[in-house]
């Protein structure tokens, strides 16, 4: 009797005999949630953005400066990064410049509110996945996090 409590009847009769197959059950896998972080000094965008992102199945972090980021204990674990262009103090650039001088390669997806495409056509040269533009859809955004993971 322990061993049949141990076990879940399989859904399908097998094609022998119509007998049930049996297997035992498994607890099941947890794959761990890839970590983005969020570095914008918009406060809306640091409360809302992270919410979003875990109903999106992801681990998320916001910090409110290129500078806080930098001292934390993500910097290392990150998968992503979703960065702000115009921030006071070390701007989005000067993070990623920063980033590439350490020697990590984190994905940047650059979230901004200036609707200049050159500036956007820079950024992606100097290696970010994607440029989103403020307000942008979680549709687009979800597309961009996917590029950006595949490339890790």
């Amino acid at each position: 009797m322990r061993l049949a409590a141990a076990r879940q009847p399989f859904p399908y009769p097998r094609a022998s005999g119509g007998s049930v197959c049996w297997y035992r059950q498994k607890e099941p896998v947890r794959a761990a949630r890839p970590i983005v972080s969020i570095v914008d000094d918009d406060e809306s965008v640091c409360q809302s953005l992270p919410d979003l992102l875990r109903e999106l199945g992801f681990s998320a972090q916001a910090f409110s400066s290129a500078e806080e980021f930098l001292t934390s204990d993500r910097l290392n674990r990150t998968k992503c990064l979703l960065l702000d262009v115009a921030m006071p103090g070390m701007s989005g650039p000067a993070l990623q410049r920063e980033l590439r001088l350490r020697g990590l390669k984190i994905p940047i997806i650059f979230i901004t509110g200036q609707t200049d495409p050159a500036l956007c056509h820079r950024l992606l040269q100097e290696g970010a996945v994607a440029c989103l533009l403020k307000p942008f859809n979680e549709s687009a955004l979800l597309g961009a996090l996917n590029s950006a993971l595949r490339a890790s």
